[in-house]
């Protein structure tokens, strides 16, 4: 009789809901439960309650892998390590996440953004398997970006924040007269294309304008500018968009398009040309790849922690 695989928990720590839970691969999640974001108190209570249910329903929780909206801080030797920072949602500014659980469980935990942990998803088991380097982007409350490269997660200066890119405002748009919609930045991708910021310059939420509503070109010009940077700097093999308003039928052809202007010949490879529908794809996984790459972040990290031994993707 094989010996039977450790039970990982998998937090999806996303800034309309957290998504948990608890399996040893992806093909073996045994329960699932989402949690809506509002004030950390109330919603990690929610995180602990499903966890300690889960523990007591299925045995041992071996692990817990979380990947979380941010920015976060990602430096062990950090004294906020485990914490979101900076965050612009309004409450969640240096919220203790990592440490609190730890206390709580004393279990091996992963800590990366909720993108990356999306990339890594797709990366193994979606629609980014033998791409590398590869890109996911989100587009939903907020935006934003993970990036796999070199069989490695990026990680640097802090972790990719691809949703606070500079871009020009969108041709031709009513944005050109509002205010960017990011208490950062007057020019930035998730300032003029997130869902809040969508249902803030035109009164609905994005999936309730038309496919020919000029909403939508706003969203691709945005959206082709910021692949357009991301590919002459990082080089992508492929790039997923996921997200509510990138999940619109209608949405990735626009991007595509655009961005076969935006580049006018420069980079004369496939992928911007002929190729550009497997260049520029929706998520393999759905609504799936955060989920998911958050257990892998958790296995992973089991490993380091019984083996020492460096994973198959850094983490």
């Amino acid at each position: 009789m094989s010996e039977e695989l450790p039970l990982i928990a998998a937090i999806e720590a996303g800034g309309t809901k957290f998504v948990c839970a608890v399996g040893t691969g992806p093909h073996d999640i045994r329960d699932v439960t989402r949690i809506a974001t509002t004030t950390p108190e109330e919603t990690m209570a929610g995180v602990t309650r499903f966890l300690s249910m889960a523990k007591s329903k299925h045995g041992p929780i071996a692990a817990i892998g979380i990947g979380s909206f941010g920015p976060i801080d990602l430096d062990r030797n950090s004294e906020t390590y485990g914490y979101i920072t900076s965050t612009p949602k309004p409450g969640w500014q240096f919220t203790n996440v990592v440490p609190m659980l730890h206390d709580r469980y004393h279990v091996p935990i992963a800590w990366d953004t909720d993108v990356n942990a999306a990339v890594l998803g797709e990366y193994l088991w979606g629609a980014g398997q033998g791409m590398d380097p590869l890109v996911y982007i989100t587009v939903g409350t907020g935006v934003g970006g993970g990036v796999l490269m070199n069989g490695q997660l990026l990680h640097g200066l802090l972790h990719p924040e691809i949703g606070h890119l500079l871009v020009p405002p969108p041709q031709n748009s009513s944005a050109i007269q509002h205010a960017c919609h990011c208490p950062f930045h007057k020019s930035c991708v998730e300032g003029y294309i997130s869902g809040t910021s969508l249902a803030s310059r035109w009164g609905v939420k994005a999936d309730s304008l038309p496919p020919d509503h000029p909403a939508w070109e706003e969203v691709a010009d945005v959206m082709a500018h910021a692949l357009m940077n991301l590919t002459l700097s990082l080089c992508p093999k492929r790039i997923i968009l996921g997200g509510g308003v990138m999940s619109q039928e209608h949405i990735l052809p626009l991007v595509r398009g655009r961005l076969t202007k935006l580049n006018n010949g420069y980079l004369r490879v496939p992928e911007l040309d002929r190729g550009i529908d497997d260049f520029i794809v929706s998520p393999g996984l759905g609504a799936r790849s955060g989920l998911l790459g958050a257990l892998a972040l958790g296995k992973y990290e089991l490993d380091r922690h019984n083996n020492g031994a460096a994973a198959p993707v850094g983490v």
